[in-house]
């Protein structure tokens, strides 16, 4: 059975912002898995910010053709390129699946957004050498780290 915490409890692990800083000087591509078509979602709103920050944002979401005018993506494996930031908008019960296809792809980092907390998949995630954030939305790290 899955370990799962919710918030209050903590994540296994706290990201620092001077590597918050350099995964985001790092990253070009962003895979966002749950992004919705629908302009007042979260996701959709993150992916906007994202893509007007010259990021190049990827949409994985099997029961869409099109977001933001880009094309969708079924699945992570679909892609089929690197990926350097799986950012996650999917329900808990969906994340150890979500994780175990983005281990298998190895991008540099897995992000959890805001609320978001599955312990098991940042151990299993950090021993194959990807950064695992929790519960941080990447909109706001990004604003907070790089827009004042």
């Amino acid at each position: 059975m899955d370990e799962i915490c919710r918030i209050p409890e903590e994540p296994v692990c706290e990201i620092q912002d001077d590597l918050l800083r350099e995964i985001f000087a790092n990253s070009k591509t962003i895979a966002i898995v749950g992004l919705s078509d629908n302009p007042e979602r979260d996701s959709h709103i993150v992916a906007r910010y994202l893509i007007d920050k010259g990021f190049v944002v990827l949409p994985v979401n099997p029961q869409k053709s099109e977001i933001l005018g880009l094309m969708c993506y079924p699945d992570l494996a679909s892609i089929g390129h690197k990926i350097d930031i799986v950012n996650v908008f999917r329900n808990l019960e969906a994340i150890p699946a979500v994780v175990r296809e983005a281990i298998s792809l190895h991008p540099g980092t897995i992000w959890l957004q805001l609320g978001l907390v599955h312990n098991e998949s940042a151990v299993n995630a950090m021993s194959e050498g990807i950064h695992f954030i929790q519960t941080k939305c990447i909109k706001i790290e990004h604003e907070r780290l790089f827009c004042h």
